[in-house]
């Protein structure tokens, strides 16, 4: 059909109901979907959503605990607070535009502001049930789908105020998801750490912080030696905790009203150029800024009026001002800091010698560099010019907001590979838009142990620095999704523990942020004239086996490069499994890399041989598992 004749009447005008309109476009409001396997995946944002309520009411004085319960899927949300207006309670749960927040007076610095949030978790359940309880009274109502099933009228009851959400995620939108507790742990302390003398109670535990930023930094650089105590400061509307450390990079964690702004904004901005003009004025030296801030460790929490995001999911604050009649973000920002952290250094002198000590450090090790990373960038532009290890894509996760949307930002994802034959099959499947791919020549260095200096001197690891452009921390990320694709051998688990190594050892902060995956691509095929499974480990493999009828063909793919350009295009596409590289609070990094990539000790080769033994009797029994070619290969068998 022509243009010409495609019709354009008012037959082709539709309006969609809120329900159809979040459940069409769910990414508008909850950012990605996913499994519950990344620590974003929109299961997360619905609890969030829930959660951000309760704390409304908190932070405005009603309510000290909330209690949180998650099996099988279904969650179930309780708070202490006010309990929404009975005769509203489901208006507020579905319809848009339709809540308490749109009176500043009542929420001036909430983190909800769009009427959005439970509704969003409403459309988007199964099953979602609200009751509120005010002074005696209760009301119920349950939705399936965001459509109503129940609504109950007004009861009597002996409860105490508050307000009790449950809900069952959509099974047809959130495909196989689970809550992982790792992920739930630190977004619940978020709340605890920003919420001080809040209890948080979820599934028999409880969360509760008395000393806010102190002690969320304390508690995720438990295992880290930092290099003077925690600087503490609170004032109306601020928080900050700070310290440095020895680690490299800059590592911040950023909050606005409550909502852990992972991709920073006007808050941290000013915060990084506030820290530099205190220190300056404070030594009376004209430091460097990289040298102020390099090693830094620092949470900074800030309360704004009517708060406005880049984006739906609240990631990056926007706001240049602190409310209609406020102040900007950044004056705010410097002078709270002008007072009190000058103030406390003026007090603190051994902090302050501590300070001066660490920048210096730098100082030196920046000059010391400043050859060798001249030499290094130019080697890296030459190489970029006429080889091949880098296929590009053409949406950045630094793209600018106006010119990119976020879901495509987010998408951005560079495949680090080995050899020509893995590297090629991913160039000739992925997306050209968002996937690019590096490839690797041979085993990269093992870095432990190691400074900076070997990131410049080293051209494979030179070029993968400048691919992803991390080389003065996160801002320039180039991708959002950094996924190591290596084979399911030892040599392609021996590459991956060493690419492991050189991002916790350089760049922990892309590890922390959570931009580090593993691919994880199929084991076997297994087909017959009329269905293909591709399988990813024996019991998958035997499932497949199980539906199809006769004696299939298998085939175990022995290396990435052995799957063709056809298969691979859904391996890497909207289906594709990866494994988020997570760090734990309490993770000590260095004993962690002394362990596996260090020189071998007794403890290491004892660990190899116990549990190896099993597997090697069953398949190899005549294979001596002393042979000191095992204990040269420790690390990347114990990694398997």
């Amino acid at each position: 059909m022509s243009p010409s004749q495609i019709t354009y009447t008012e037959d082709n005008i539709k309006s969609l109901d809120w329900r159809e309109h979040i459940r069409i476009r769910p990414g508008m409001y909850i950012g990605k979907l996913g499994d519950g396997s990344s620590q974003d995946d929109g299961i997360y944002v619905l609890l969030k959503e829930v959660l951000d309520n309760c704390i409304d009411e908190y932070v405005m004085g009603y309510g000290k605990e909330i209690e949180i319960k998650i099996k099988d899927g279904i969650v179930e949300v309780r708070d202490y607070g006010r309990g929404i207006p009975l005769g509203k309670v489901v208006e507020c749960v579905s319809q848009i535009n339709t809540g308490g927040k749109y009176d500043s007076k009542a929420f001036k610095k909430s983190v909800g502001l769009n009427g959005v949030g439970t509704k969003a978790v409403n459309a988007l359940s199964d099953y979602f049930k609200v009751q509120s309880v005010r002074d005696g009274k209760e009301k119920v109502a349950e939705f399936e789908r965001g459509e109503i099933i129940h609504d109950g009228k007004l009861q009597k009851t002996t409860e105490p105020n508050g307000t009790r959400v449950v809900f069952k995620p959509d099974s047809s939108v959130f495909r196989n998801y689970s809550y992982r507790n790792e992920f739930l742990e630190n977004q619940l302390w978020n709340y605890a750490y920003l919420n001080a003398g809040l209890k948080i109670r979820c599934n028999g535990n409880v969360l509760c912080s008395k000393n806010g930023l102190l002690d969320l930094l304390a508690k995720k650089h438990q295992s880290e030696q930092l290099l003077y105590p925690i600087i503490h400061l609170k004032g109306e509307d601020i928080e900050v905790a700070m310290s440095h450390g020895n680690q490299y990079g800059e590592q911040y964690y950023s909050f606005v009203n409550g909502q852990h702004t992972t991709q920073g904004g006007t808050h941290l901005n000013a915060f990084r150029e506030a820290i530099v003009k205190v220190v300056r004025e404070f030594f009376n030296k004209n430091y460097d800024a990289k040298d102020i801030r390099s090693s830094i460790v620092a949470a900074v929490s800030l309360r704004v009026e009517e708060p406005v995001f880049e984006s739906q999911t609240k990631t990056k604050l926007g706001s240049q001002d602190m409310g209609p009649d406020g102040p900007s973000v950044r004056s705010f920002i410097i002078d709270f800091l002008k007072t009190e952290l000058d103030n406390f250094l003026h007090k603190n002198e051994e902090v302050a010698k501590a300070l001066q000590k660490r920048i210096a450090q730098s100082e030196r090790e920046r000059k010391d560099m400043a050859g060798i990373k001249k030499l290094a960038n130019e080697r890296a532009k030459k190489a970029n010019l006429h080889n091949k290890k880098l296929r590009d894509c053409r949406i950045h996760f630094n793209d600018p907001v106006r010119k990119t949307d976020e879901d495509q930002r987010n998408a951005s994802t560079i495949f680090i590979t080995e050899g020509d034959s893995a590297s090629g099959s991913i160039t000739k499947a992925r997306d050209v838009g968002t996937q690019a791919v590096f490839s690797l020549r041979g085993k990269p260095l093992n870095c432990f142990g190691l400074t900076r200096k070997v990131v410049y001197q080293n051209e494979e690891l030179n070029l993968l620095q400048h691919a992803l452009q991390i080389e003065n921390g996160l801002d320039d990320l180039r991708f959002n999704r950094v996924v190591i694709a290596t084979d399911a051998d030892v040599d392609g688990m021996h590459i991956r523990l060493l690419l492991l190594t050189f991002f916790l050892q350089f760049f922990p902060e892309l590890v922390r942020s959570g931009h580090l995956y593993i691919l994880q691509t199929p084991l076997f095929r297994v087909r017959d004239k009329k269905k293909t499974f591709y399988c990813y480990d024996e019991t998958e493999r035997l499932e497949a086996v199980s539906q199809l009828r006769g004696k299939p063909e298998i085939t175990r793919f022995k290396g990435l490069g052995e799957i063709s350009p056809g298969e691979f295009k859904d391996f890497i596409g909207e289906s594709m499994r990866v494994e988020q590289v997570l760090l734990r609070d309490e993770t000590d990094l260095e004993s962690l890399l002394q362990y596996y990539m260090g020189k071998n000790t007794p403890e290491r080769q004892d660990f190899i041989i116990d549990n190896l033994r099993f597997e090697l009797d069953e398949v190899v029994p005549e294979f001596d598992v002393e042979d000191a070619a095992l204990k040269e290969e420790g690390a990347e068998v114990a990694a398997t």
